[in-house]
């Protein structure tokens, strides 16, 4: 069973809350206490991350992913949920939400690729998640999280902010984010840019405005599909780390308005 916390009364409405690759559960701890007030918060830690264990996926692995979260939210008895996930959680997200529509009241997006359109494209980043994959092999966890943090979708982070991550993230197991690495890379995802048509209950998508990349990836998919855009000014890649109060702001005005 994944490892999980739930904050706030059980009574109100369930918010589930998926982090990133070499995240966990706790990454949300600045938004919780706001959150609480109006809704029963779940935090979930993804496989091969945090308290959880590292599974045995098959690549693609979402939806294996897919259906140990949905365990785990089953063992609280939650019923109906609201799904929110950041980057690696948000496209997970996306299969979580496409493998159980009927249990779920609206999806949140952070900072999260709807799929490689092109063949091409998925070649390209196949390529690049093979060198990913031996950096985090070979190289000692420090090392590797030195150069993921050098990543453009990185560059607004100042050298202190880095260094704190680097640093509240070396205690992951390297053997754990392999698995769960190649099991959900994006050179394996489908290409989902047209499933929230298809989905019987709202999607929203927030971004950070300083991201150029998912920026631009937000507005176009906003263009073609119902997916409801919000812009944060003066945030990067992970919005409710740089900006917590305007981000929980957002989410519960979203989605007491999804009432």
């Amino acid at each position: 069973m994944l490892a999980l916390s739930s904050y706030g009364d059980k009574s109100k409405p369930a918010l589930v809350m998926l982090h990133g690759f070499l995240g966990a559960q706790t990454d949300w701890q600045a938004i919780l206490e706001q959150l609480t007030d109006q809704f029963y918060c779940v935090c979930i830690d993804l496989p091969g991350h945090g308290l959880s264990p590292s599974l045995t996926l098959p690549t693609p692995g979402f939806d294996l992913i897919a259906k140990h979260i949905q365990a785990a939210i089953d063992s609280l008895s939650i019923e109906k949920y609201h799904l929110l996930g950041y980057s690696l959680g948000g496209r997970i997200a996306l299969h979580l939400a496409r493998n159980n529509t009927q249990k779920l009241l609206s999806l949140s997006l952070e900072s999260c690729h709807p799929g490689l359109p092109t063949l091409e494209e998925k070649q390209l980043r196949a390529k690049n998640d093979l060198s990913w994959s031996k950096k985090l092999t070979d190289l000692p966890i420090e090392a590797f999280l030195a150069l993921w943090y050098q990543q453009g979708v990185f560059a607004e982070l100042s050298n202190e902010a880095r260094q704190q991550l680097i640093e509240k993230r070396r205690h992951n197991n390297p053997v754990g984010l392999l698995n769960i690495y190649q099991a959900s890379s994006l050179a394996e995802q489908g290409n989902l840019w047209e499933m929230p048509a298809s989905l019987p209950f709202p999607c929203h998508y927030i971004v950070g405005g300083d991201d150029s990349k998912f920026l631009a990836l937000a507005t176009r998919w906003q263009q073609q599909s119902p997916v409801k855009l919000s812009v944060v000014k003066q945030a990067g890649h992970n919005v409710h780390l740089a900006a917590p109060q305007e981000y929980s702001n957002w989410l519960i005005q979203t989605l007491i308005e999804d009432k």
